[in-house]
Order: C-alpha cells, then structure tokens, then sequence
C-alpha cells in the first residue's frame, strides 16, 4: 500500500504547482455561486419549501455545489482525461509494465488531485458564501464526520464512472465522444443544474437512485440533513455504488488487459 500512498502525495504536489489556475478557478466558482444564489432566491421565492429545502438549505446547496465541483470532478479530471488520451495513444501500454493494478494506480493519482482540489479550491466559495449569507452547518461532530466519509465515497464513485469512460477507448478507439456525454449526464443526475429533490416523479425516483447522485446530492443531503433514511441510509446508498463500480472497473480492467495482448500489445 506505500506505493500508492507515494502515488497520491506526489498527485498532490503535481497539482499544488498549478497555483494561478487554483485561484482563477475558485474565483470562477464564487462568481457562479452568487449567480445561482440570485437564481435559487428567485425560485425559492415563488416555491417556499421546494423540494423540502429552506432558503437557507438552497444557498447552502449553491455553496458546497461550487466548492465540490472540482474535488469530486463533475465536469471530469485531468486524471481520467489523461488515462482516455494514453488508451488513445498507446502509452497505456507503459501503465499496464508497471507492478501495481492499473485501477489503484488511477484511483490513488484521483484521490491525490482531489484532496488538493479540496484543500486548495474547495473551501473557498463557501468561505465566502457564508460571510454574505445565513447558511446551514452540521451541528455536530457526529455529523462532519459522516459528511467527510461521504465526500471520500463520492470521489471514488465519481472516478470509477470516469475510468470505465476512459477506458471504453478500448473498444471505441477514441473516447472523447464518451467523456464529452458523461460530463452531460453527470451534469444533470449528479444534482449540478438543480438539486435532485426538486425533480417530479419517476423522474426524481429514477435521478436519485443513479450513481451519479451518489457523487454530489448525497454528500450535500448529508451535510444539510435531509436524506430519506437518514445519514446511514445515505452511506449505505454510497458504499453499495463504490463496491458495484470498483468490481466493474476491475472486471473492465481485466477483459482490456487481455484484449490488449491479443492484439499483440
């Protein structure tokens, strides 16, 4: 397990060097967060309890939004965009040489880039966000801890979904068109346009029991408090994805691997 913990620090000062582009980012996301406040008021406003949020629960749900956009990878990660571009090129061949699992490899550079991201970025516009508005906080540490446990399991959740992404460019030859429409659907059912118990019916059922709601509604529900079941509900919900998608990715993994050496590497 040291290697990957190796693999993970380094991840982390590969992206502490790109400083100027940490602060534009997290300026990015404060601007867009005080356009969504001024959005979320605006329907709030007229729907009092949409969704069984408070106003103060919808501006939260702005501010954590934007701070996990990056960490979590909702648009995705220069990790994943990576390992797709040397599927493409055939420098996927150098990982396949390495003595460690291709999936942990992948998975430890994630994590590395992602507590950046988190350390860095995240913290930013909500930092922000609750200096101008009245916000809702965990009001126990019972609670803080099951949030941090769910923003690990949602960062896992959200790279094994980009890893079977990159890697379907076995098969397809290039995945970009593949990557382009997980940013899509990641967009939608992950929470990022409108919280997910905003969304009527079937459709709402169908949004929050895919794996992309695992990545950021949940976290945040956690966070507020307001997940059907409760927090252990939710973590169940969590944990249930990241052994689904793990087990898929390995078995990806594996067929890729060999269907590499059968076309002669």
């Amino acid at each position: 397990m040291a290697v990957y913990w190796a693999i993970a620090a380094r991840s982390f000062r590969r992206f502490s060097t790109y400083r100027i582009a940490t602060v534009s980012g997290a300026f990015t996301n404060t601007v867009f967060g005080f356009i969504l406040c001024g959005i979320y008021l605006t329907l709030w406003h007229e729907r009092p309890g949409l969704g069984g949020y408070d106003v103060a629960d919808a501006l939260t749900f702005v501010w954590l939004q934007q701070g996990l956009l990056m960490p979590i990878g909702i648009f995705g990660a220069t990790t994943t965009i990576e390992l797709g571009a040397r599927v493409r090129s055939g420098e996927i061949a150098v990982d396949l040489y390495r003595p460690t699992h291709l999936l942990l490899w992948w998975l430890s550079v994630d994590l590395g880039r992602a507590l950046f991201q988190l350390t860095f970025r995240g913290g930013t516009p909500l930092l922000v966000g609750a200096l101008v508005f009245d916000l809702t906080f965990p009001s126990d540490p019972v609670a803080w801890l099951a949030f941090a446990v769910g923003l690990v399991l949602a960062i896992v959740i959200s790279f094994c979904i980009r890893y079977l992404v990159a890697l379907s460019g076995f098969w397809i030859t290039d995945s970009r068109g593949m990557e382009h429409l997980a940013q899509v659907v990641s967009s939608f059912f992950s929470g990022m346009i409108l919280p997910l118990v905003v969304f009527p019916g079937w459709i709402g059922e169908f949004a929050r029991a895919t794996p992309w709601a695992a990545t950021m509604q949940v976290p945040i529900d956690i966070w507020l408090g307001r997940n059907p079941g409760g927090t252990g509900a939710a973590l169940v919900f969590q944990l249930g994805w990241v052994l689904v998608l793990l087990l898929a990715g390995l078995l990806v993994t594996s067929v890729a691997t060999r269907k590499v050496v059968i076309q002669g590497g």
